[in-house]
């Protein structure tokens, strides 16, 4: 039994051990909840210099608590802990400037920061001078425990360590990511065309707005904040308020892809009326903008969703396919936001397009965005029976299928934005699974998806709709990624698969807008 005797009364004292328990419960969460799971810092291109810094400090962490759970280091071994100590605060202050350099921070992060400084802090103060007195003790190692306390810095030490391989071998890879080509949409887009593109700033938005903006179209977003627009492609034009449009300007088509998002939470009684109420809010302001403009567009493009379908099993379904059961939160929100834009069509005149978008993939963000670091850190797996059918779309194939909307004026009412090949989420979580390098293992029951996102879980989740995208392909639409495995190798690896797609068509045409018009903020 080791010697109780040799440790300081301090370092056993309560107070210690609940800094030191909030440090590293602070710790955990800022880990896995921002680095992994929000910012998914291990996917960002831009984040090698932060990650390394990780490493670096992670690595530091389990040196420390490995040596402070069962070990009390005197003389020179004292000293050489006192700067390990002194490097950490090097590390983290690094740390710090790197993460304002390369990425905006969100709020909680900050302020878990803060916290973690300050009881970092009063934690040094509290064992300071116990290392110094080290110090002046012979060199060598003197055993000690503290019981509960030390099991769970020994915890820490091998969580530490791993976390610091971890964060190593991903700053090579975020390091060699390269940001994907933007779509061709000059392949249908063959002259220049002025549009204006609401809910720009999302995921598909800002593949739209940069598609369209490198392709020498004059893009103009309606965004809610400025702040949120920074990362859009220059050039573009930016407005907070369809108000700020001069009833002189000309669009050639308005795509509109604001309103909360459907998926990602729980349904509660007032997400459910934001929804709706921000669809049909953003549809009227766009009917009021076209009634006062002097030029009307060619074309509305209005997203909706394939959970108009509702559950419906094994059934294919095409855009004829009658909608589900209204009784279905995703089926009613749908269809409120179709006859919506079919009476917005009827009144102002317009070519309108509801796009019956399925699951996007990408990287930055969508579904895919969300599995990424789960099935990264092997802990993905089937959800519920993994029966139910996924119909997805890649990004690109996305981007180009609204370019392909606006372009074909027999293309109108609702299309399917959909892959032509649906799969299982058995299937998907094992392509998933194989892109990555990693086992899929892990499957998720129904009961507790169900237990805590109810509804959501129930329809987007565990549910599912067998979509074909049958309009799209009549018309002569060629997807580049019409299979599962090819789509998830490009989006993950950064890389782009030539196709004979993808060059198809018209040679990309580059103009300028007229002076004045490039606004950023």
């Amino acid at each position: 039994m080791p010697d109780l005797a040799a440790a300081d009364a301090l370092l056993i004292s309560p107070l210690l051990w609940t800094l030191v328990s909030f440090q590293l419960a602070m710790g955990c969460f800022d880990v896995i909840y921002h680095h992994e799971l929000t910012e998914r810092l291990a996917w960002r291109p831009n984040a090698g210099k932060e990650l390394k810094l990780h490493a670096a400090r992670n690595a530091f962490y389990a040196s420390l608590f490995g040596v402070f759970a069962w070990l009390q280091p005197h003389g020179i071994y004292a000293w050489i802990l006192l700067a390990v100590l002194i490097a950490e605060i090097i590390i983290t202050l690094a740390d710090f400037v790197e993460e304002d350099m390369s990425r905006k921070l969100p709020p909680t992060e900050r302020v878990l920061h803060t916290l973690l400084a300050i009881n970092y802090g009063s934690i040094l103060v509290l064992i300071g001078p116990s290392i110094l007195e080290w110090t002046t003790r012979p060199a060598g190692f003197v055993t000690t425990s503290y019981g509960l306390g030390s099991w769970i810095l020994t915890g820490s030490a091998l969580g530490c360590a791993l976390f610091a391989v971890r964060d190593l071998f991903t700053s090579a890879r975020a390091n060699s990511y390269q940001a994907p080509a933007p779509a061709n949409v000059n392949e249908f887009l063959t002259r220049p065309h002025c549009v204006l593109v609401t809910g720009g700033t999302g995921f598909i938005g800002t593949a739209l707005v940069r598609a369209l903006a490198m392709g020498g179209h004059e893009v103009t977003v309606l965004t809610r904040s400025l702040d949120r627009a920074g990362h859009l492609a220059a050039p573009v034009r930016l407005v907070t308020s369809l108000d700020q449009i001069s009833s002189s300007q000309h669009f050639d088509a308005i795509v509109d892809l604001a309103g909360e998002a459907v998926a990602g939470g729980l349904w509660t009684r007032w997400r459910k009326f934001n929804v709706i109420a921000s669809r049909r809010r953003s549809l009227r302001n766009i009917e009021t903008l076209v009634r006062r403009l002097d030029s009307k567009p060619s074309v509305l493009i209005k997203a909706s969703a394939i959970g108009i379908y509702g559950l419906r099993d094994d059934t294919q379904l095409t855009e004829e396919a009658a909608a589900g059961e209204p009784r279905l939160f995703s089926v009613r929100s749908c269809l409120n936001c179709e006859q919506a834009a079919s009476k917005a069509s009827q009144t102002l005149g317009l070519r309108t397009v509801s796009l019956r978008i399925g699951l996007v993939l990408g990287r930055d963000g969508g579904l895919l965005g969300r599995l990424l670091p789960v099935f990264d850190l092997a802990l993905g797996g089937r959800l519920g029976s993994g029966q139910q059918w996924m119909s997805w779309i890649a990004l690109e194939d996305m981007v180009r299928l609204i370019a392909f909307a606006i372009s074909h004026i027999d293309l109108e009412g609702p299309v399917n934005a959909t892959a032509p090949e649906p799969v299982r989420n058995g299937d998907f979580v094992k392509a998933l699974g194989l892109a990555l390098h990693r086992p899929a293992v892990f499957p998720v029951p129904a009961w507790p998806l169900e237990l805590a996102l109810g509804d959501f879980a129930r329809e987007i989740i565990l549910g599912g709709q067998r979509v074909i995208p049958e309009k799209v392909q009549a018309a002569g639409f060629r997807f580049v990624f019409p299979e599962i495995d090819t789509a998830l190798a490009a989006a993950i690896g950064g890389t782009h698969i030539k196709s004979e797609v993808s060059t198809a068509g018209a040679e990309p045409r580059h103009w300028t807008p007229p002076p004045g018009r490039e606004i950023r903020a």
